[in-house]
């Protein structure tokens, strides 16, 4: 139940009945808006003296009383003027630019008079011309102060760029609270710098707006006022020579001159009423009536975006407690009869005005008797109410026109004033704000819209902590910030728009003739052959996977990803520029996390791609052994994508996984090699003994590597003739850097016989720590020793940085056996490809030319050729017979590939079956010694990629 916020005692029996009208026609608006009478009490007896004439005058402050704190917009207006004409006007003017009286809670916000507003520029025109100018001249003159005023009416002079500036960003206003939050986003999106540049704009842009929106309205002739001003049938007559048609919302030009000359005409009769011309005083103040009450209307206006015709459930009341005619109260009652009775629609002004009895209003015709009651129907006011509504279309009828057809007239008798009504108790209660008002306040949408930037704001953080790009337009889901193996943060997925790149900023260079190129460059470089395809162009896509970010501060973490990459970029130079096929190669690069710890991820993310892009054919990488490569062929496989590895030599992809095709030797195939050396070696010994020394399983961060190389380890030296005493396993420090081998070393080398062999299952980050051990610790540092280790061992530098033991030999394997392959234009055309990488023409080194070219820094690891083949072979099954392939077709194609003379020999799949070992690989077996002050490398033997000739003891001989 509503608040009951008045209570009193009726004085009289006539104040009774005009206070329960007046509140019926109040509360009942909201179920059936019924037409608002303007209420006129009046003494029924003119004689009655003024002791009655305050009684009727008391009704009035009784309404005002009752209604002033309920929500209901009240005004009662105090005009003045030297005429009744000015008191008339001024009576208007006040109820349209004083607040009306709601003692700050209404159940919406305050009216607005747009129309009465322009009005008021049109008479402060008009006034600031002299008088007795002839017409054209007066029009003229008009028109030229109406645009210094910007056809606004001008209370407070013209605003400056400071005093807009200050208004845009109060934070207590609507605009300045919302530019306040929006900053607050964009400060966690952009940073602060950007931020500030952003802020200084929009503060310039909120003032210039500010003041050209106050000084110079754009699109002035669309606003609500001035089609009311070119529309309005009442001025239709004054301006014959533009008629109401003549605007039009699609021809600004001539919408203008219609506006202009309404303008000039009304400022001219607004001229001359203040001259004393009759006609000019009502047609002037019948025209300010007309605009309050289109302005009423509209604050009323069903369908508006705010609602405020389900906000406004009561009536404006306006209350005049004496109404006369010199003080222009009369007057205005009879302009709003005339311009209503004009009118075709209904306004919602209630008006309640008492009438001194002697005060007869002007064409008042004598009043009907009071209609006598029957069953069923109401006496007095509310009577006269209905008969009032009853005839009202009457009323309004030309041949009636002498009647004020909206004139509610109560004339109340001289007992009905003075008797008690036995202290009736009159009560009024708040008007419920609607749920109209609850929805669309300013508060709820304040709220809402605070919601909605906090939302942002946190949905923008979490895209930030999530997504490498994730901005709150144009983010991409395809790359993910993930924790790293020492908590550190990497991007792992697919880099599939310019904002996500892995190595920005990496500086790391390439070795020998790369010099100098950066590992930020060649990334860069891919994506300018990726924008070199134009649209219309036959192209396929290969992503490249590896492992391109590190999450420690060594560079070196990213050097495998960098010389992979490389290669991968060479061969697309070499299809898009240097052999211009008519099939481009596009290449998505995708990172999975240091040492490829991340490959499932990335995979999942290759995925999603692949099914957006149709052009994805197959991937390349993904060239490191770990416990996640089983798990991420498998999802290719399932996906339908065909995985040419680069340097995996996991031994039973192959057999399991019908989509895998691998370059590099199975670690089974190099044991297999090495077997034939180890044999050799011990059967030179007597009691042959060795010992095996892998990480930790348990300590290995995923990588599988070191877990088969420990299996196959242990069977070849077995298989050889070796007895394996010992199977020691290291651990790494904590913080996850350098292998911890003292311990295992000092157990191996104090052991009662020290062993002859080792076959050292371990990563070639820890060779130097190993080679270190076995210099120096008593026992080995006098032994001579055979170190068996994978082909991970191939990207040692046996130089001043990794000191080799004086009586240790090294045999391990190596995956890209250059000395047997062909492709000699190879390494020459990749010099001149990495020279247009630098910048100013800066010169990259040259081939060694005292030693074969696959000798240099950058391609005796293999990384980059391995690559570079791989990235061939996907190709080549791709674009078989010059027309692009899906995923599937390139598949079944890889396993007819067959790539002659490349640097490593063969690259083919040709009489390889799924699921099972694909013996095509190359393989060399090295020898590292250190007869002097530097380490010697020997190639012991080997075959070419796509030979399938197998290895014999003699073809391997031990020195």
């Amino acid at each position: 139940m509503a608040r009951e916020v008045w209570r009193d005692s009726a004085e009289n029996e006539a104040a009774s009945a005009v206070f329960h009208l007046v509140q019926e026609l109040i509360d009942q608006y909201r179920v059936n808006r019924p037409v608002m009478p303007l209420v006129v009490a009046q003494a029924a007896d003119a004689g009655a003296g003024a002791d009655i004439d305050g009684r009727v005058e008391q009704i009035v402050h009784l309404v005002h009383r009752a209604n002033r704190l309920r929500r209901v917009p009240v005004k009662m207006p105090h005009g003045s003027g030297g005429t009744p004409y000015e008191a008339a006007l001024s009576l208007v003017r006040e109820l349209t630019r004083e607040p009306w009286e709601t003692r700050g809670s209404s159940q919406y916000k305050p009216f607005s008079f747009p129309r009465s507003r322009l009005l008021d520029a049109i008479e402060q025109a008009a006034s600031a011309l002299p008088g007795g100018l002839p017409p054209r001249v007066r029009d003229e003159r008009i028109l030229a102060e109406l645009r210094r005023l910007r056809w606004r009416a001008s209370a407070s002079g013209p605003g400056t760029w400071w005093s807009s500036l200050i208004a845009s960003v109060r934070p207590e206003t609507f605009l300045g609270a919302v530019f306040i939050a929006v900053l607050s986003v964009l400060l966690g999106e952009i940073g602060w710098l950007l931020t500030v540049l952003v802020a200084v704009g929009a503060l310039c842009g909120l003032a210039v707006a500010r003041l050209v929106t106050t000084a110079a309205p754009p699109l002035l002739w669309l606003r609500r006022a001035s089609r009311w001003l070119a529309t309005t049938s009442s001025l239709a007559a004054s301006s014959t020579g533009y008629p109401s048609d003549g605007w039009s919302r699609f021809s600004p030009s001539r919408s203008w001159r219609v506006i202009q000359a309404r303008a000039a005409a009304v400022a001219g009769r607004v001229a001359d009423a203040r001259a004393g011309d009759a006609h000019a005083c009502q047609f002037h103040l019948e025209l300010r009536v007309q605009a309050l009450l289109e302005d009423l209307l509209h604050n009323y206006r069903p369908h508006a975006w705010d609602w405020r015709r389900g906000k406004r459930t009561v009536p404006p009341v306006v209350l005049l407690p004496t109404a006369t005619q010199d003080n222009g109260g009369v007057l205005l009652i009879n302009a709003i009869n005339n311009v209503r009775s004009r009118r075709s629609e209904v306004d919602p002004l209630l008006l309640l005005a008492s009438l001194p009895a002697a005060q007869i209003m002007r064409h008042t015709p004598p009043l009907p008797p009071e209609p006598a009651p029957h069953s069923g129907a109401r006496s007095g006011a509310r009577a006269r109410y209905e008969a009032w509504v009853d005839a009202l279309s009457v009323g309004q009828a030309p041949a009636a026109a002498v009647s004020l057809a909206w004139v509610l007239r109560l004339p109340l008798s001289t007992g009905q004033l003075t008797h008690e009504h036995a202290h009736a108790q009159l009560v009024t209660r708040r008007v419920h704000r609607t749920w109209a008002w609850w929805v669309m306040s300013r508060t709820t949408v304040a709220l809402a819209l605070v919601g909605a930037l906090l939302g942002t704001f946190l949905w923008s953080e979490h895209w930030k902590a999530t997504y490498c790009h994730g901005p709150l337009t144009g983010r991409s889901t395809d790359a993910v910030l993930l924790e790293g193996p020492r908590g550190a943060e990497e991007c792992v997925g697919v880099a599939t728009v310019p904002e996500v790149r892995f190595a920005k900023g990496n500086s790391l260079e390439l070795r020998g003739v790369g010099e100098g190129v950066t590992f930020d460059r060649i990334e860069r470089a891919v994506r300018e052959q990726n924008a070199g395809i134009y649209p219309g162009d036959d192209f396929v896509t290969i992503v490249y996977a590896g492992p391109l970010t590190g999450t420690g501060r060594n560079r070196e973490d990213t050097r495998k990803g960098l010389e992979e990459l490389t290669g991968v970029y060479l061969h697309q130079r070499f299809v898009n520029e240097t052999a211009n096929r008519s099939v481009k190669l596009r290449v998505l690069t995708a990172n999975g996390g240091q040492d490829m710890l991340r490959q499932t991820e990335a995979v999942e993310k290759i995925i999603e791609v692949a099914e957006r892009d149709p052009s994805v054919v197959g991937v390349v990488g993904l060239g490191r052994n770990t416990t996640q490569s089983a798990e991420a062929t498998g999802m290719l496989q399932r996906a339908g994508l065909p995985l040419v590895d680069t340097t995996n030599s996991g031994s039973d992809l192959a057999r399991r996984y019908s989509n895998y095709f691998g370059l590099a030797a199975t670690d089974e195939e190099q044991a297999k090699a090495l077997g034939l050396i180890a044999g050799q070696l011990a059967g030179r010994l007597d009691h042959p003994q060795a010992v095996v020394l892998s990480r930790k399983v348990g300590n290995e961060d995923k990588d599988r590597y070191t877990a088969e190389h420990r299996r196959v380890g242990l069977e070849m030296l077995r298989e050889a003739g070796f007895t394996v005493t010992a199977d020691t396993r290291y651990s790494l420090a904590r913080d996850g850097g350098s292998a911890d081998l003292d311990a295992p070393l000092h157990e191996i080398c104090g052991a009662e016989r020290v062993p002859d062999a080792l076959y050292f299952a371990g990563r070639v980050e820890d060779v130097n720590t190993l080679m270190s051990g076995l210099g120096q610790i008593e026992g080995c540092s006098k032994k001579d020793i055979t170190v068996f280790a994978g082909d991970d061992m191939t990207k040692a530098r046996f130089d001043d940085s990794t000191k080799l033991a004086e009586h240790v030999t090294l045999y391990h394997g190596s995956l890209a056996p250059m000395n047997r392959g062909g492709g000699r234009t190879f390494y020459e055309d990749s010099r001149k490809a990495l020279q247009d990488l630098l910048p100013d023409g800066r010169p990259v080194p040259p081939l060694p030319g005292d030693r074969p070219a696959y000798e240099d820094k950058l391609f005796a690891g293999g990384q980059t050729v391995i690559s570079y083949q791989a990235t061939a072979a996907l190709y080549a099954a791709a674009a078989r017979g010059d027309e692009p392939q899906s995923a599937a077709e390139t598949w079944a194609t890889l396993y007819s590939v067959a790539l002659h003379d490349m640097p490593t020999g063969t690259v083919t799949f040709r009489g390889t079956i799924p699921y099972a070992d694909q013996k095509v690989h190359g393989l060399n077996i090295v020898r590292v010694t250190l007869p002097g002050p530097d380490a010697r490398t020997d190639i012991v033997c080997g075959r070419a990629a796509g030979s399938r000739v197998e290895l014999t003891a003699a073809m391997c001989p031990v020195e």
